[in-house]
């Protein structure tokens, strides 16, 4: 039986008062999901512990059922989605142009993405393109907009804290070594090196004469680079030998073609244009209409995004108009299409208001299928999904029940070939006399 895995990122969110005390998820027109809540099984869901608060990468590296240790990093991740040239000793790092005030001796933030246009953000990218400090050689790879991939290259650990606040009105901070990390002096090395190098972006952007000229008009300057989550490549366990399905992604963001890519999923790059739910119509059928790949997951950023506008009525509406694509879906559960198992969750939750970027809620998560248990829950939603029989997953539990449900899971002490696996493999080494 083929996986079909649908996540709608940031879904989940927290109750407002101008919803009568409910989520937007719960006043969200949503007949499709509700019809495929009504004709599955219901629960909650969360990729690691209750109240984490996820970034997306790393919800979906733990959805997919690998352990946090082995997590390379969403800026290592991003490069490889982007196709940006790195070895894999460099260490890259997400980076941004910001604005800072200077507040006695902190370098206030004052906006994440100062307001400017692409030929003054491209211009003063490259003003600090590239650099040597403390031993290390520094390269900015400008991405969009504000951002960039920080690459740096020499002795170096990716274990190493964040300058970014993300919250204005927060210093920027300086670069430390992490506390327990495995490599102490390369971290610290890094730290040190990288503090440098922002310090030499600094000022080299508050000097520039894009940023005199806008300050001389009163507006907005970029005058900080502003960097966080660092990563380096990390030796993964291929996709298809821990769950023993070929899989593919189609999505939208480089972070999820680097993670595809990392762990050995085909990648599928779809692009998001003004109509969401056409957008994730299109990528249902391609998942419904793949006679290649055992698994498929299907992913749309739209909750998340709609969330970040920090208005609850945004959020609800772009939910309903996601209803609207899954309707394929729906129609193939439930005409016949028994040679599925379909899965519709989030990788977390972003609330619409709050100071947090994501928070650490639980998730509503359905299953359908053929010998699929039905419970009596009617309506997709984070309070709905909770009186369901599946109860509470976490983590690789999400993928353990898609392998049962598919038939393909192994009994626990059965091994055939010296290696404990979830599922019965298609080869092993048969008996020789």
């Amino acid at each position: 039986m083929k996986i079909i895995l649908v996540l709608l990122d940031g879904l989940g969110d927290r109750s407002y008062v101008r919803f009568r005390n409910q989520t937007p998820l719960q006043v969200a027109h949503t007949p499709n999901l509700d019809r495929l809540a009504g004709i599955g099984s219901n629960g909650c869901f969360h990729a690691s512990i209750c109240g984490e608060c996820l970034p997306s990468e790393m919800a979906h590296y733990l959805l997919f059922g690998y352990s946090r240790p082995s997590f390379p990093g969403r800026g290592l991740l991003e490069a490889v989605g982007e196709g940006i040239p790195f070895r894999n000793d460099d260490v890259v790092a997400l980076a941004h142009l910001a604005y800072i005030k200077w507040q006695g001796s902190e370098p206030v933030l004052v906006e994440k993405r100062p307001a400017m246009p692409d030929g003054d953000l491209a211009t003063l990218l490259s003003a600090v393109g590239s650099a040597r400090c403390g031993g290390c050689d520094f390269r900015l790879h400008p991405t969009r907009g504000h951002d960039g991939l920080l690459r740096i290259r020499g002795e170096v650990s990716a274990q190493v804290s964040d300058s970014d606040p993300m919250m204005p009105g927060q210093p920027m901070a300086r670069i430390h070594p992490l506390d327990g990390n495995r490599e102490p002096m390369r971290a610290a090395r890094t730290a040190d090196a990288l503090n440098a190098y922002l310090t030499h972006c600094h000022a080299v952007l508050e000097n520039h004469p894009v940023n005199r000229s806008r300050q001389a008009k009163g507006l907005a300057v970029g005058n900080f680079l502003a960097t966080q989550r660092c990563g380096r490549r990390v030796a993964q366990d291929p996709f298809d030998e821990k769950w023993g399905m070929k899989g593919r992604v189609i999505a939208s963001g480089a972070v999820y073609g680097g993670l595809a890519q990392e762990l050995g999923l085909a990648f599928e790059r779809a692009v998001d244009t003004s109509a969401p739910g056409e957008d994730l119509r299109r990528r249902v059928q391609m998942a419904l209409d793949d006679e290649t790949h055992e698994f498929v997951h299907v992913h749309t950023k739209v909750p998340d995004e709609a969330a970040h506008t920090g208005d609850p009525e945004n959020k609800r509406v772009a939910i309903g108009e996601l209803d609207c694509g899954l309707r394929p879906l729906v129609d193939a559960v439930s005409n016949g299409r028994d040679d599925l198992v379909v899965a519709v969750t989030a990788d977390h939750s972003t609330p619409s208001v709050s100071k947090l970027i994501h928070s650490g809620e639980p998730v509503p998560l359905t299953l359908v299928g053929r010998h699929v248990r039905r419970d009596k829950v009617t309506s997709f939603d984070e309070i709905s999904a909770a009186k369901g029989c599946l109860g509470f997953l976490r983590g690789r539990e999400l993928m353990l029940m898609l392998l049962n449900y598919a038939d393909r899971s192994a009994l626990v002490g059965h091994c055939l070939d010296g290696r404990s696996r979830p599922y019965m493999p298609r080869r092993y080494p048969p008996f020789e006399p």
